[in-house]
């Protein structure tokens, strides 16, 4: 099992600082521990008991076989965000969220189309043959589409979950998910609506160390559940192989 996450490692990671009490949420009041010189401090022991519920549903998804989508546009976690998706093989959203990302998915699959084609056509022998006018349209024309539906490019069909850093920030995001009933994963801070997202983790969502320490705990556990899925898909293989081989066995003793 991925190792558990600690009191004092959220303390350490900066998780518990909150935003400025002016700029507060009255509905994250469940989950502010106290305020101290202007700012709200959020209770770690409401941020562990979430991350342990979050886990759960997570893997549960993910051992399904179904893809977490990874959405961070904010500077500070588009890094850690890109590193973490790419590794677990998962989709994410780093550059800007293009409207309909979800709720217009048939459209932005044509887009994945363009660009794979875009692709293979650069691999061909005739790309090379074409005027330099022509090369470098497509170059621009798929650099662009690389930038904004890069880490979409092998999505299929619609994620089964997203985690979220930032639910103001990514308001559109959350907004599309709500509206097609996939549940949303999130990092919220003391500024923002815990109630829009089903599985809200409060935590500080703008110091580097803090989305870190998160985003990388929820990635080992993604990590195990695919592993968990594989070993099951494995013995599962291997029990279908030694049912056909009685059968075969069977049939020569009758």
């Amino acid at each position: 099992m991925a190792e558990k996450l600690t009191y004092q490692d959220l303390l350490d990671a900066g998780v518990h600082f909150g935003h400025l009490t002016r700029k507060w949420n009255p509905k994250m009041a469940e989950y502010i521990f106290m305020e101290n010189n202007g700012i709200h401090l959020i209770d770690l022991n409401k941020t562990l008991t979430c991350l342990d519920e979050a886990t759960f549903a997570l893997k549960n998804i993910v051992r399904s076989g179904r893809k977490i989508m990874f959405v961070a546009t904010k500077k500070q976690a588009k890094d850690i965000v890109n590193d973490e998706a790419t590794r677990l093989n998962m989709p994410y959203v780093t550059e800007r969220w293009l409207g309909g990302m979800l709720t217009n998915f048939a459209t932005i699959r044509k887009s994945l189309k363009r660009l794979s084609q875009i692709d293979k056509m650069m691999k061909e022998e005739a790309f090379e043959n074409i005027t330099k006018k022509e090369k470098l349209t497509l170059t621009r024309e798929k650099a662009k589409l690389q930038k904004q539906l890069g880490g979409i490019a092998d999505l299929n069909r619609l994620p089964a979950a997203l985690f979220v850093i930032d639910v103001k920030r990514e308001h559109i995001a959350v907004a599309e998910a709500q509206k097609l009933n996939i549940p949303v994963f999130a990092m919220v801070d003391t500024n923002s609506d815990p109630t829009v997202v089903d599985f809200p983790i409060p935590a500080n969502d703008d110091a580097f160390k803090s989305i870190s320490v998160i985003t990388k705990y929820i990635g080992k556990n993604i990590e195990e559940a695919l592993m968990e899925r594989k070993k099951d898909k494995d013995e599962a293989s291997l029990k279908k192989e030694e049912q056909e081989k009685r059968k075969v066995d069977e049939a020569i003793e009758q």
